[in-house]
């Protein structure tokens, strides 16, 4: 079911972004890995970046193709997937990571394409 419009993505973007520098400080991640706080703020930079830089209604400057941002999103979808492996994250750590991986992999499955897009 295909569902996420580029305008839904768009609106969702900013407050993800956000949460991601916020979040990991408030819930105290971290706490198995230190690299689990970090990833998350880092990784809610780059998307504010990413959502500014990208070519949708609520981009500012509009110079990057849209389909690129569902690919990086698509990316760190799976990246989150695997950190906890990776790095050896438990608990909140890991559990932060699959379900934030796995709304990111459901966001961008569920991307209704646009014709003019």
């Amino acid at each position: 079911m295909k569902f996420v419009t580029k305008r839904i993505h768009a609106f969702l973007d900013y407050p993800v972004a956000i949460a991601l520098m916020v979040l990991p400080f408030v819930i105290g991640l971290g706490k198995t890995n230190s690299l689990a706080l970090w990833f998350s703020v880092i990784t809610g930079i780059a998307a504010f970046i990413l959502t500014l830089l990208t070519n949708h209604h609520l981009g500012l400057l509009k110079v990057l193709p849209y389909k690129f941002h569902l690919t990086v999103d698509f990316i760190v979808g799976l990246t989150f997937i695997l950190l906890p492996f990776v790095f050896s994250f438990h608990g909140l750590d890991a559990y932060y990571y699959w379900i934030n991986g796995a709304a990111v992999l459901l966001v961008v499955s569920a991307h209704k394409p646009q014709t003019n897009s």
